[in-house]
């Protein structure tokens, strides 16, 4: 007996390690960003992302693709900043709770200098409740659960609130001891811990890179890198720690943009999971609940503990941004043209994905009827009641308090109605058509005209010459900034620039913003309207948006003081650095610069324009992969720094960002001496 157990183990033992040698490597990297310090990995069933914050509000944070889930520890404030260090790569790992079902996750080894750090709050549940614990300080009490302490560490477990395998989070000490609530340094000054961090939410299923990218992409390792982590067969995930599922704006934005350098399959990825959760009216969700989040969704609502997964609408750019993209796909680019008919006629849960399309195309022509008939402002497309925001500024501030947004009503509407117009013509829709649908159709051209001609002009703005002098001065020096270079590139010329909104009586909210990209991407603007976008674009801060850290989103050189207030340095869509409007605004420039009717001195301008993005695009590379940045100005020049370090940065920013991506289908164009940025 004692020969054959021998034997038997010997045969489990290879047959493990054969298990081993044929598992999948860890796809692992990591980045720097702040204080945070991120370490991705990814292996079959596991997908984490690690975030360990330094400073002096240490926290540790794994979140897991899979149910949007995490586990998230918080400590006391401490005296002097905490320093976190990660030297060993994290292990994936797959084990079974006390009922025998899978939790996946990681574990891995990690110290912190600091001597001594004392629990703050565990948190175990959905992202959305630890992004709104790290936001508030705030947790729902049934999802919190109580610690084990032993020996040598503390351990947090239970199911999901509907009874499914849930999560766990064990921290073990190497260096240094731990009594109940603190963990104390070894002789060293550092704590040393051994972390395993688990969901029993489903796995997604992986996309690997070389299925994502065809061969004109660039060769970006960290945008590779990024993309790969949040590219899944089911969908995209729009960024992480703190966006690890669908977003519908950000998918559409990413698929428009990335479309040249993704394969088919990607493409049509992204446009389904948009049109598999389309509303019953065709509204596109915004951000989908799932996992334990949906599961407070319906407790909230009624009591079910069901984890279905609810849906959010309450944005408005997304309805108004699918129809382009989807003619980009479909109609513009020859490898979707060719495949356009088969994948309208598939079906999700019975329905062709062309019947969803239409449901979007009818509530777009519906909502742009009042305005063709009488165009006004009040007739224009608006935030919902109640919503500060309602497209991609959806920060309580982002947009001014203004209610009809300059992307929606000046761009994605007019684009919307010529892209459905364009659908129709092509006979694509045929299948899917009533005799009502026809009607609505003949009438496009006319309303698609009136919007093209009539709601730009409601948001353009100009400032003479000497008012507009006076305020760069003023605002330059509350800024911290030199004035001389922006004061230059004015010329005692008027400026001129789009408002960022209307407020709720049509006024327009007075900031400069980057959303001209939107209209160089998606429209087809006068070489007046071309020259105002090329110069609000390459102009120095504050008279424009250029910097030497990047292009803003967003410059109230012309707002009143207490609207300069909310739109500093340190505000989500303030004077900071979005990756992905880089990116679009050079889509977009790219995409006017090809037409063959433009003045020459227009076409100056934009390509001036496109060689000064590109310089600050190509001077601030390393970040290019995350969300947005802020700067600072010393020395005579501008610094990068990274947004949520500082304590009046209101949020934190994501290391993998799915839109900041997008630079894998760019590519810096030639540019001639005349052509070439002043300030480069």
């Amino acid at each position: 007996m004692r020969r054959w157990g021998t034997l038997w183990r010997g045969a489990a033992l290879a047959w493990c390690a054969a298990l081993a040698s044929a598992a999948p490597a860890a796809e692992q990297y990591s980045r720097q960003e702040g204080l945070n310090l991120n370490r991705f990995v990814r292996a079959g069933p596991v997908a984490a992302h690690i975030v360990l914050r330094s400073g002096i509000d240490p926290r540790l944070i794994v979140a897991f693709p899979a149910g949007n889930s995490g586990v998230g520890l918080w400590f006391e404030p401490t005296a002097r900043p905490a320093q976190w260090v990660m030297a060993a790569p994290a292990k994936p790992v797959t084990v079974t709770d006390k009922k025998g079902r899978a939790l996946h996750g990681v574990t891995f080894t990690a110290s912190v200098s600091a001597p001594h750090l004392v629990v703050k709050q565990a948190v175990l549940s959905s992202i959305r409740v630890l992004r709104d614990y790290q936001a508030l300080g705030t947790a729902p009490a049934m999802v919190l659960t109580a610690p084990h302490y032993g020996v040598d560490g503390v351990t947090w477990t239970r199911d999901r609130l509907d009874g499914a395998p849930g999560y766990r989070l064990s921290l073990k000490v190497t260096n240094g001891r731990i009594d109940h609530g603190t963990f104390v340094a070894g002789a060293d000054g550092r704590i040393g811990l051994s972390v395993t961090a688990l969901t029993g939410d489903k796995p997604l299923t992986p996309v690997p890179i070389a299925d994502l990218l065809n061969g004109k992409a660039a060769a970006d390792p960290a945008a590779r890198h990024a993309l790969e982590f949040l590219s899944y067969r089911e969908k995209f995930l729009a960024g992480s720690w703190r966006f690890d599922t669908y977003f519908g704006r950000d998918t559409l934005m990413s698929v428009r943009l990335l479309m040249p350098a993704l394969k088919p399959q990607a493409v049509e990825t992204g446009l389904r999971s948009v049109l598999e959760r389309l509303s019953p009216s065709g509204e596109v969700a915004h951000e989908e609940d799932i996992g334990e989040f949906a599961i407070l969704d319906h407790i909230k609502a009624g009591g079910s503990r069901s984890a279905a997964p609810t849906y959010n609408y309450n944005m408005i750019d997304g309805n108004v941004l699918l129809a382009p993209v989807a003619r980009a796909w479909l109609l513009d680019d020859p490898r979707g043209r060719a495949r356009a008919a088969a994948f309208l006629a598939e079906r999700d849960r019975g329905e062709r994905l062309g019947d969803a399309l239409m449901r979007n195309l009818r509530f777009v022509i519906a909502a742009a009827k009042p305005f063709a008939a009488d165009p006004r402002y009040a007739n224009l497309l608006h935030l919902k009641p109640g919503m500060d925001a309602g497209e991609w500024r959806d920060s309580n501030t982002g947009l001014g308090g203004g209610r009809y947004p300059y992307d929606v009503d000046a761009v994605f509407v007019p684009a919307a109605l010529q892209a459905a117009l364009d659908l129709y013509r092509s006979h694509l829709l045929d299948p899917y058509l009533t005799p009502a649908d026809s009607r609505d159709f003949a009438a496009l051209p006319a309303m698609t005209a009136t919007w093209q001609a009539k709601a730009p002009p409601l948001l353009a703005l100009h400032v003479p010459a000497a008012e507009a002098r006076r305020q760069v001065t003023a605002y330059a020096a509350k800024a911290g900034v030199s004035a001389g270079p922006a004061l230059q590139a004015a010329d005692h010329q008027p400026v001129a620039y789009d408002a960022i909104a209307l407020d709720a009586a049509g006024k327009p909210v007075p900031i400069e913003n980057s959303d001209v990209g939107f209209a160089l991407l998606f429209g087809h603007p006068s070489d007046a309207d071309l020259a105002t976008m090329a110069e609000t674009i390459a102009r120095p801060f504050p008279v424009g948006l250029m910097t030497g850290a990047g292009m803003l989103v967003a410059n109230p050189v012309f707002a009143p003081p207490a609207l300069q207030a909310e739109f500093g340095s340190g505000a989500y869509h303030g004077t900071v650095v979005w990756s992905w409007q880089q990116a679009l605004a050079a889509a977009g420039l790219a995409r006017q610069l090809a037409r063959s009717d433009l003045a020459a001195g227009v076409r100056h301008k934009l390509a001036v324009a496109q060689s000064c993005l590109w310089d600050a695009i190509d001077a601030t590379r390393a970040y290019q992969s995350s969300e947005l940045w802020s700067w600072r100005y010393a020395d005579g020049r501008y610094h990068v720094v990274a947004f949520g370090a500082g304590a009046k940065d209101v949020d934190e920013s994501n290391a993998a960002q799915l839109w900041s991506t997008v630079f894998l289908a760019l590519h810096r164009p030639p540019a001639s001496a005349a052509d070439r940025c002043p300030a480069g």
